[in-house]
């Protein structure tokens, strides 16, 4: 490998620019990839002028994919959707395949060619369609599961087509014939290999490496077994990606599933955003903008014969009309695996550079118009069957809830606020929640619960939720600029609405009772203050006296409460050195300034800071007198913002 450093350095700046613009027009990350790869190839920068020098590392990240890919692959949830999954997504995959080989075949493409350009249109992007699905909260409903299943199946179906192409570069029929009985013998023989290891080795090892509890061994022996299985299938001459799906798929019902996904996601993304630029170098410009007019003709075509291929598989099985035009305008682009088995026929020679650049441009267009696809595949399907029909997909906006007065409005759904939702439904008190995440939205509205989409810092929003008849606003989120900009809004709309607001952060607290909220509840101190109440009753102290001292603190809003003494241990961020209260002890010796001055006299509280009190001669002075005169070896203890004690230290000391 001749790569230089610099090389990779340009190569990698020109990855973060292009990933972060696409992210900034809502266009996928894969797109970022291709064109980051367009952008390096030969044609244009020649960053690296060969790509297949770094072609093999790159391929790494199909066997974390795969990997990822086996990971998702539960038994359980294929049976549950099996008739969708071996219904609508095989004869998806089959017709679709059969159908695009056959234009093929009449364009003048050989049959293998013609088999592969079928394999590839057939399949869909898992990647794209399923995050946008999720992101409008429409992955969880029941007409998203036609969309899933044939997306599932797509995915196990990569699985032979990766291991039939390079049998196809076989020269002779009854080579490929012998080629294929071989490798379904040898596929058997790893299968049986790999599932024995699964069964009884791996989670051996994995319960040996967890109690561990090194994070590092665990994310090492991950890698170690994807590469052992991926290895294990190469050895057999079959496909690396087939190891790493069976290793997945083995590992797919342990208790370390989560943890594996979670472990592997940043190698694999890493290393297939590389393996996705690798296949933008070899994107030819001269041969698209020679044919440009075949890759339009080619986007038109798969597009249109896709959504009618879907749509009929989906009339044999008796499908409802507007789920299934809306399932075909979600899967009608071509996928993520579709570019890694380009890459491989162009490896095989079963198609040429200039073919695979025509595939590969049908291709990103596709994708590039998958999102507006898939948000507005709804109402598409509702035009094309012309009839009204319900819309089931999640509310982008909510109902105005009329007639409901003396609600608390919950704003955020989180932990927080459905623990509160609880208590006040066995208190029979009407509540009203909105939320933005639209999954969660999607699982309690099916639940029952009295839950909504919207935007809070929205005035329409707040509106629609019955903000002028609430008796209460609870915000529960932890996201303080936010914060500041709701209760603002609030208090335009309903100026005496009560507004509580649970933070995490004490250093919050002040900020937004200033802005208009009636009580804020930070975490850390009211679980200190709940501590210390079980302290105090388990010490003697009565309840009644507890209580009041509760009261007082929260009245004084903690003020008994706030800074600490800092150690080697407190995590202090760029984020919060401004923010947190330091508690420090002054030892004022003979030469101090302060030394022969009074409190008065140094004026220490305009520096905004806290006395806490005075030590003298071991001797603990809670409230110290303001006129009384230091002396040499008193220890102030004082408290503030972490620069503010800084200062007031240096002024007690030095006088600056």
């Amino acid at each position: 490998m001749h790569v230089s450093f610099v090389s990779i350095l340009f190569l990698m700046t020109v990855a973060v620019f292009t990933v972060w613009l696409f992210k900034r027009v809502n266009l996928p990350p894969i797109l970022a990839y291709l064109a980051c790869g367009i952008i390096a190839g030969p044609e244009l920068l020649a960053i690296i002028d060969n790509p297949e020098e770094i072609h093999f590392i790159a391929e790494l990240g199909i066997v974390f994919l795969l990997f990822s890919l086996g990971l998702e692959f539960s038994l359980p949830k294929v049976l549950a959707m099996r008739h969708l999954v071996f219904g609508i997504g095989l004869a998806q995959m089959v017709v679709t395949t059969l159908v695009f080989m056959g234009i093929a075949i009449f364009l003048g493409f050989d049959a293998k060619a013609s088999l592969v350009i079928g394999g590839m249109v057939a399949l869909s992007s898992t990647a794209i369609v399923i995050k946008q699905m999720s992101e409008r909260g429409t992955l969880n409903t029941t007409r998203a599961q036609m969309v899933v299943s044939t997306l599932l199946f797509q995915d196990l179906a990569v699985v032979p087509l990766l291991i039939l192409i390079p049998l196809l570069a076989s020269d002779s029929e009854q080579s490929l014939s012998i080629a294929i009985v071989m490798a379904l013998l040898k596929g058997v023989l790893v299968v049986v290999i790999l599932l024995s290891a699964g069964k009884w080795v791996l989670p051996k090892i994995f319960n040996e490496v967890a109690r561990t509890r090194t994070d590092e061994l665990f994310v090492l022996t991950t890698i170690l077994v994807t590469l052992m299985a991926a290895g294990l299938t190469y050895g057999f001459g079959l496909s690396m990606a087939l190891g790493a799906f069976l290793a997945g798929m083995m590992l797919s019902e342990s208790q370390y599933r989560h943890q594996l996904e979670a472990d592997i996601r940043p190698f694999r993304d890493i290393l297939m955003g590389l393996f996705f630029i690798t296949i933008g170098m070899r994107f030819e410009f001269h041969v698209v903008s020679d044919q440009f007019h075949w890759v339009l003709m080619g986007l038109v075509l798969i597009i249109v014969l896709k959504i009618v291929i879907i749509r009929c598989c989906a009339y044999v099985f008796r499908s409802d009309p507007t789920d299934s035009w809306a399932a075909g305008i979600k899967l009608c682009q071509m996928g993520e695996f579709s570019f890694v088995i380009a890459a491989l026929a162009v490896n095989n020679q079963i198609l040429s550079a200039e073919q695979g650049s025509l595939l590969l441009a049908i291709g990103v267009l596709s994708m590039a118009i998958t999102p507006w696809l898939v948000d507005n595949s709804l109402g598409l399907a509702k035009k094309v069957v012309k009839q009204p029909i319900p819309d089931h997909e999640p509310m982008e906006a909510i109902v105005p809830q009329e007639g409901l007065t003396d609600h608390v409005l919950i704003l955020g759904f989180g932990r927080v606020g459905q623990s509160v939702s609880r208590l006040l439904r066995f208190e029979a008190i009407p509540y009203v929640v909105v939320d933005a995440d639209p999954v969660r939205v999607q699982e309690s509205r099916s639940a029952g619960q009295p839950v909504f989409y919207g935007d809070v810092t929205q005035k329409d929003i707040l509106r629609a939720a019955g903000i002028d008849n609430a008796k209460l606003v609870l915000l529960t989120f932890d996201e303080h600029e936010k914060a500041l900009n709701v209760i603002k809004t609030i208090k335009e709309l309903n100026p005496e609405l009560p507004v509580v607001v649970r933070t995490r952060k004490d250093y919050h607290l002040e900020e937004l009772l200033s802005i208009g909220a009636t009580q804020v509840v930070p975490e850390i101190l009211e679980g200190s203050l709940m501590l210390v109440t079980q302290v105090l009753h388990l010490s003697g102290v009565p309840m009644s006296r507890i209580l009041k001292r509760v009261r007082k603190e929260r009245k004084a809003h903690y003020q008994h409460m706030h800074g600490f003494f800092p150690g080697e241990t407190t995590e202090i961020t760029h984020g919060t050195k401004d923010k947190l209260e330091f508690m420090h002890a002054v030892i004022l010796t003979p030469d101090a300034y302060s030394v022969g001055k009074t409190l008065d006299e140094l004026n220490v509280q305009g520096m905004r800071i806290t006395i806490h009190g005075l030590r003298r001669n071991n001797k603990e002075i809670a409230n110290p007198d303001k006129r009384d005169i230091l002396q040499a070896n008193d220890v102030i203890v004082i408290s503030g913002k972490p620069r503010r004690v800084e200062r007031a230290e240096s002024f007690l000391l030095e006088g600056h």
